[in-house]
Formats: structure tokens, sequence, C-alpha cells
């Protein structure tokens, strides 16, 4: 019997410190930004795929995107404002639509999303819009020199920078320098762990201005953070945002079911390892985005507590987090004991 079958649902719902922001759809990855005054999430729309279980992830099956928007994070409910891309609409794009991301460039929006092309290696697309609720008119092909999952596009004063991948199903193990290899697997346990991959991005926003780097994750002595500390290291999921001119790196540790943090200097690292902004939740994923709203930040985060458990059918929610005077995190206990 799993973890989950051994909950009280409705119990957890007495504990939990947020509920889910949508209940007619099962929706995850939440990616939060603030246009115009108006918070818009644009989730992963979870389906139950009818594919079993495993490492690889195919049971997360998605097809498509909806956009939704919330006039403050106090508000109980997010509003489905539609579907803006379905993967039938994507030409190089054969299943697995997983957590994207989007970014306002000169009164344009570009939507970011992964997808497993006809050879069924994870890309990463792009789709415009001029506006936050689309249509968005997909390119016709991927991202030269994208790979893995889970783009997120910060915005540094005008200069833009995605950061992608995730090991495991998100395939960042099958690549060295940018180089893909299906031989290549998950690294030992005394190397440094795999990083975040970081690029600028072009002034169109369709390519990349610069070759794709590794990100380095230091601990409190200033080495690189081993594989096989996997209550710190990088798994997937990366989010970029600023504070006290400060850049805070914060990720899924995967396998754990961390999101952990770190703080850089500048958008390409280093970083230094600081601490944990979540704890688990139910289910087996853990993603999140960080945005900040009239003075207030706030946490988008999912779990699985709409679907009882179904790790694949997630649910998103919401939280406000505090700095203190170092500019720490203070950590989010999802449910209260």
């Amino acid at each position: 019997m799993s973890e989950e079958n051994k909950i009280d649902f409705n119990d957890l719902q007495k504990q939990a410190i947020s509920h889910p922001l949508v209940t007619d759809k099962f929706t995850a990855d939440p990616s939060a930004h603030v246009f115009d005054g108006k918070i818009y999430i644009y989730p992963s729309h979870d389906i139950d795929a009818g594919i079993a279980f495993n490492d690889n992830g195919d049971h997360f099956g998605m097809r498509d995107y909806h956009v939704y928007s919330m006039n403050s994070p106090d508000d109980l409910k997010a509003m489905d404002l539609g579907k803006i891309l379905d993967i039938d609409d994507v030409p190089w794009a054969k299943r697995q639509m997983w957590a994207p991301d989007i970014a306002k460039k000169d009164n344009k929006y570009y939507f970011f999303f992964p997808a497993k092309d006809k050879d069924d290696i994870f890309r990463i697309g792009v789709a415009t819009s001029n506006s936050p609720i689309g249509p968005f008119i997909p390119e016709s092909e991927y991202i030269e020199g994208s790979y893995s999952i889970d783009p997120a596009v910060f915005d540094d004063n005008g200069e833009f920078y995605m950061y992608f991948g995730g090991i495991w199903g998100g395939q960042l193990q099958k690549y060295r320098k940018n180089k893909y290899n299906i031989n290549n697997d998950l690294l030992s346990d005394k190397e440094p762990a795999f990083g975040p991959i970081v690029a600028k991005m072009s002034a169109d926003m369709k390519s990349f201005d610069s070759e794709p780097k590794e990100i380095l994750i230091l601990d409190e002595k200033g080495n690189p953070l081993l594989a096989a500390d996997n209550e710190r290291r990088y798994f997937e999921g990366p989010w970029m945002h600023k504070f006290n001119n400060k850049y805070y790196l914060s990720y899924s540790t995967g396998d754990t079911h961390y999101i952990c943090y770190a703080i850089g200097e500048n958008p390409l690292g280093p970083f230094h390892y600081i601490g944990r902004i979540l704890e688990p939740v139910i289910g087996w994923t853990t993603h999140h985005s960080i945005c900040e709203f009239k003075g207030r930040w706030f946490l988008f985060y999912h779990d699985s507590s709409l679907s009882k458990g179904v790790t694949h059918l997630r649910c998103m929610k919401v939280v406000e987090i505090f700095y203190d005077r170092r500019g720490n995190i203070s950590t989010v206990y999802p449910y209260r004991k």
C-alpha cells in the first residue's frame, strides 16, 4: 500500500495551508506572472493518459495548455481564460507538453514549452501572441540548441535568460556539453551534480544568443553539490527571481521532494546553496514559481490532494512567502502538524 493510500484526505484538506485554485481540471507546474496589474498563471494541464507509472514520466501525458488569472493571490480561485495551445498546433511536437513559462517583451508575449519531438527527444518551443491570453501562434520548429524540460525565462532589466533542464524523464543526464548521447547516464555519487542549463535569449526571443551553459550550485565550503547529495542537489524545475539585488535560483530536488534555493551575484551564477523553500507535498513531483504582487511575494506550487494522491493529477496552489533581514526565505510547510 502506498503512503497516499494511508492518508485521510478529508483531514489533509483541513491541515493544508492553502487549497486548490482550480477544481474542474487538474493543473500543475504553475508559472505565475504579473502583467498590467493582474496575475496570470500558465500551468501544465494534467490528464489521465492511461499510461502506467514509470521513472521516465510517460504517465505525464499532457497535450495542451490553459491560462488562468487572479485579481489577487488572496482570491480563493483562479479563472480559466481558455486553451492557449494544443499539441496538434505544433508541427514538431509528438507528445508530453510539460511545464511551461512565459515572458513579455515590447508588448509581445512569448510562451515557452517543452515537448517530445518525433524522435522522443525533449525540445523547447516558443509561441507568440499580442495578448497574455492568446491566441498563441507556435513556431514551426523548436528552438535550435534547446533540450530537456522546464523552461523558465527571466527578465533582467531587458536581458532575457532561459533556465531549463531535468534529470531522469527530463533527459538532462543524456547530455554532456550540450551534446546528446543515448549511452550517457546519471553521474556517480562523488561527481558534481547536474546543474540547470542557462542560455541568453536573442533579441527576437525565438533563439539562443549564447551557447547554453551549466550552472554551478555550491555548498557552504564553495564546492559543487555532489550527485549523492539528493536533499540539496538540482533535479528539475528551475526558477529565477531577484530580491534586494540578489539572484535567487530555486528548484526541485526531485526524488527527495523539496523546493530549495541558492543565491548568486549574477544571473549566470555560481549560486550558493541556502536552504529549503517548500517541504514535501502529497504526490511525487514538486514544482513552483515565485512572483511579487503589490509588494508581497508569493509561491505558486502544486500537490496531488485534489485527486487523493494520484501523482500525475495535480492541483495548483499559492501561499505568501517571507524573507528575513538577511534575505533568506522562511521555509513553507504545506500542511499544519
